[in-house]
This record gives C-alpha cells, structure tokens and sequence, in this order.
C-alpha cells in the first residue's frame, strides 16, 4: 500500500485588482466574476512507497511550499484527491504550535499530542529528544525566555525524533553551530536510510541526487517531470542553464556563515607541477596537483569530506570532485594536515583562466564547515582553438 498517494491535486486562489471587487463579487446577484483563477497546484499526481525518497525541485514560486502544506495539512486543496497512511513530521516552519508560556518540556508533550501520541509515547522518545537538543536546564524555563538558537534546536530536536512514517524537510535548515548542524544531517541520512517515507524539497541539486530515489520537477504548480533521478535533475539543470541570468544561483539562495566554534579551517590551496613547483601558468597536458593544507580544531566530527571544484572566470562550473564521491579517507589529525588532489592527465580545457574553490564538508557533504571560493587560480596555455570548456582526446578519420 502506498505511504502516499496523490491524484489530480489543485490549489487555486481567486486573485483581484482591487479589494472591493470581492466584495463585488460576493453579493453580484448576476454572479458575476471579478476574479481571475491562479493554479498554485495544477493537477499534480504522484505516488510514494514506504522508504522512497522524493526530491521536489523547481524555482521559487513554482508550487512547492504549497504542495508540501497540503501534505501537513496546513492548507486544503481546492480538488483533487490526496490519502496519507502514516504520521507525518515535518521540519517546514520550526516550532510550529509551540507556546511561548510553557517550559521546553512541557512543549515537547504539546507537540507529541499534536501528533497524536500519548503522554506514555512521548515519555519513551522524551530522554532523546532532551540529549540531542542539549539545552541543559533551560528545558524547564518558559520558551519565551530562549534565544533564537536554542528555540531552533529544541524544536528541530521534537520534529525529527519522533520517529515518524513521513519526513517532510523544505531544505537543510542552518540551526544552531556546525556541530547541532552535523548531529542533524547524522539523524536525517539514519531516517532516510531506515526506511521512513521523505519529501525533500531543495536547490542542492547535489544534495537531491544524493539523497532521494525519485524527483518531482515543479514549473507554476504543474509535474514538468517526474522519476528517475538523474534524469529529472539533467533535465531541471539544462532549463536553468536556458534561463535568464538575472534568475538566482543556488549558491547564492544558500548562504551560510562560519561559525567562530570552528571545527576546521582551509589555510591554503597551490597549483604544484610534478616537482612540487608552484605554478600559475600550465600547458593542456602538463601534469599537476592542488595540495590542500588545513587546520584541524576538532576530531571528533567523523567521517570528513573535502571538494574541489573548479570554475571559468565568467562563473561556469567546469568540474566538481570530492573525497565522498571518490571513497578517500581525508587526514583528520588535530593540527595541520596536508591532501593532495592529482590531475592524472592535466587539465584537458580550452585555454583561459580557471578559478578552484575549496570546501571541508561534514559526512553527507552538505553541512559546509570550511569553504573558500576561488582560493586559486591558473591560466591553461592551450594553442587549440575549440568551443566550449574541454577538449576530449581524439583523432579524425576518413574512409
């Protein structure tokens, strides 16, 4: 049996020009329509087996916040048919029906009934949720008295230890330092390994294609396309290429600070040719490394990842390595340390300048703990003159 189940879903809101027209509109004894229909959702269908993993994606403004309330059942579709086997957690709005009277722990009960659990239910979960929010004490003070932090971490703490059927997350919420952030994306990668149903809504495309086993792809609230992963987010990242370059980069709707508690800190990243000369200028076939030397504060953060990523001047990324990706364990000593990307067969690109960024990303790569944008740079020599951004070894033949 499907966990869910949705089948020619639509949510349509009257829009007018003016406030009295629905006034207007209201006691027309005619009937008269002095609005005009617009389909947040426009029959949206699809279906999710108990342990699938549904990335939804598509511009802002495309549908899906809407869509992801129907499911909670913030907002009522205005047709369609939606059924839902299971309890349903969702990390949309944090803290959502928590009152600002009650004490930590007295909210932690409120929201275990919102849920529909007992009081003996949420007792079981009570001692986890308390250890990985970690507020100490506070957890008897009113949560009106808490920082914007602390009333983040508790409600994230609620959200996702409740063992739900269904995870709902609209994007990975920065909440509370790098560490709170790891433990987090710790507890969501066991929830989305362990056979809990979950709708992930993001602008990571990367994150998307690690995480999920179907996409959903949302243009003004209707399915563009809908399955398999990697071809859904090919299809979603060439319509963004055609798009026009005013429309946000998902890098620049993810931003994030690093936090004074660091964990680990980039120091520097050298071009090095095969003698370990450092090297602003290469030839297309000159073999190189980048060597990586950081600074490690805490070792206790497992399971480290570390990407390079290389881009043109004008922005375009050109190629994205990681030690994820590659199953190489980084060097994660306290103090400094040293790893060393080798380009086997040098950089095969049209001449120009290439800018290389940096990241040290926690297991699941996607809770940045050091990242520094084009921390180097080198200018490829190439005589060959081609269009676009590599030139792959060939040879010509005639018959």
């Amino acid at each position: 049996m499907s966990v869910i189940k949705i089948e020619g879903l639509n949510k349509v809101y009257k829009l007018y020009n003016e406030p009295i027209d629905r006034l207007k509109e209201t006691f027309s004894i005619t009937k008269k329509s002095y609005s005009k229909e617009y389909f947040a959702l426009n029959d949206v269908s699809f279906e999710l087996e108990k342990g699938e993993i549904l990335g939804v994606v598509g511009n802002n403004g495309s549908g899906k916040s809407t869509l992801l309330k129907i499911i909670t059942g913030v907002l009522h579709p205005t047709s369609g048919t939606l059924q839902i086997n299971g309890k349903i957690s969702a990390l949309l709005e944090l803290g959502a029906g928590f009152n600002g009277e009650y004490t930590g722990l007295e909210n932690i009960f409120l929201y275990g009934t919102m849920m529909g659990k007992t009081k003996a239910e949420t007792q079981k979960e009570l001692q986890g949720i308390l250890d990985f929010a970690d507020i100490g004490e506070f957890i008897h003070q009113p949560v009106k008295t808490y920082s914007s932090g602390m009333f983040a971490r508790l409600a994230f703490s609620v959200a996702i230890n409740v063992n739900p059927d269904i995870l709902i997350v609209d994007e990975i919420l920065s909440v509370g330092d790098q560490n709170f952030q790891i433990k987090c994306m710790k507890k969501m990668k066991e929830m989305m390994t362990g056979g809990t149903t979950v709708l992930y809504v993001a602008h990571d495309i990367n994150a998307i294609k690690r995480f999920c086993t179907k996409v959903l792809w949302l243009k003004h609230g209707v399915v563009q396309d809908y399955g398999d992963v990697d071809l859904v987010t090919d299809k979603y990242l060439d319509y963004l290429k055609g798009k026009d370059s005013n429309t946000p980069r998902s890098k620049e709707v993810h931003k994030f600070e690093i936090q004074t508690n660091k964990i680990a800190e980039i120091q520097s990243l050298t071009i090095q040719d095969d003698k370990n000369n450092v090297v602003d200028n290469v030839s297309q076939d000159m073999r190189i490394h980048i060597e990586i030397i950081y600074d490690v504060y805490d070792i206790n953060v497992e399971n480290i990842v570390i990407g390079v990523a290389m881009r043109s001047v004008d922005d375009d990324y050109v190629c994205g390595l990681n030690t994820l990706l590659d199953g190489v364990k980084v060097p994660w000593e306290v103090g400094r340390n040293t790893l060393t990307l080798e380009y086997t067969y040098g950089i095969l690109a049209i001449g120009g300048e290439y800018y290389f960024d940096v990241a040290i990303m926690e297991e699941t790569a996607t809770v940045p703990i050091d990242y520094k944008a084009r921390f180097g740079v080198v200018r490829v020599l190439n005589k060959y003159v081609g269009e676009g951004r590599y030139i792959i070894p060939h040879n010509w033949k005639g018959e």
